[in-house]
């Protein structure tokens, strides 16, 4: 019999999906169950989103551009320029959610044993989009004594070597809930700048934040422009996780024409 590959084998499953038939039985015998264990927003998708399918006229759905549909990517530089991130449609990858966002960072900035480091506890799924495109993970733990604040910058430096490609955070923390104050995020930044690695910030929590904190942009701080990339998913915003939308946002054209390779080849008019 064949046998799959080392990599086929060794890729983590998603501790998540391991836990949906448990609570598909439990709801059979008609126990009302709790979900803490899914990013999927307990309110209902907006009905415009709901009535602009249903009313759709198209003809032909065609081919798109690789990096999204220029009038989307407007409306994504337009939301973003709401928030304090001055970006252009030309600094905006449309993804499959924001795991192929991931994905393609991943890939694109990092070569095969390189390495990222992210605070920990993290979102379970990062382990396996790292060991897909063949990145070592290196955590650092935040613990929950501090609230789960950013662990100290010392703890990441001792971490940096000649592999380290990049620092990782998620902003809002899935699963802390952790904010990261604007202070946080400069000293992280700047660590970033000094040692000439990339600053790689999931911001798809970033409405999700219940309290007086205010979320700071990794893309708000000019002087990150060339290390810093913005993960996002609008889909998530607005509670149609299926829709799938996500986007890589970044004012470092390098790493976006690498992004666009992999998109490229994801999906090309000639296939």
């Amino acid at each position: 019999m064949p046998k799959i590959s080392n990599k086929g084998r060794n890729i983590p499953s998603s501790p998540i999906r391991k836990l949906v038939p448990y609570s598909d039985q439990a709801k059979k015998k008609g126990i009302d169950v709790l979900h803490l264990n899914i990013g999927q927003p307990d309110i209902e998708s907006p009905i415009e989103s709901i009535e602009g399918i249903k009313k759709n006229d198209l003809k032909l759905l065609k081919y798109e551009y690789s990096q999204g549909s220029y009038e989307y990517r407007t409306k994504l530089s337009n939301y973003y320029s709401k928030h304090n991130i001055d970006v252009t449609p030309e600094d905006i990858i449309v993804t499959v959610g924001a795991s192929e966002a991931l994905s393609f960072t991943f890939s694109s900035i990092c070569d095969p044993g390189e390495e990222i480091i992210i605070p920990e506890p993290f979102y379970a799924n990062y382990n396996g989009f790292a060991m897909a495109s063949n990145v070592k993970v290196i955590p650092i733990t935040s613990k929950i004594q501090d609230n789960f604040s950013l662990p100290s910058i010392s703890s990441f430096e001792e971490k940096i070597n000649k592999n380290t490609k990049a620092i990782f955070l998620c902003n809002p923390c899935n699963p802390t809930g952790y904010v990261y104050s604007k202070d946080e995020i400069l000293e992280i930044g700047s660590l970033a700048i000094k040692h000439d690695i990339f600053i790689v910030v999931d911001e798809v929590y970033r409405e999700f934040i219940y309290g007086n904190n205010k979320h700071f942009s990794v893309l708000e701080e000019k002087k990150f422009y060339n290390n810093a990339i913005l993960i996002d998913s609008s889909s998530k915003r607005y509670s149609l996780c299926g829709a799938r939308s996500g986007c890589i946002v970044s004012k470092n054209h390098d790493f976006l024409g690498a992004c666009l390779k992999f998109a490229l080849a994801r999906l090309s008019p000639q296939h």
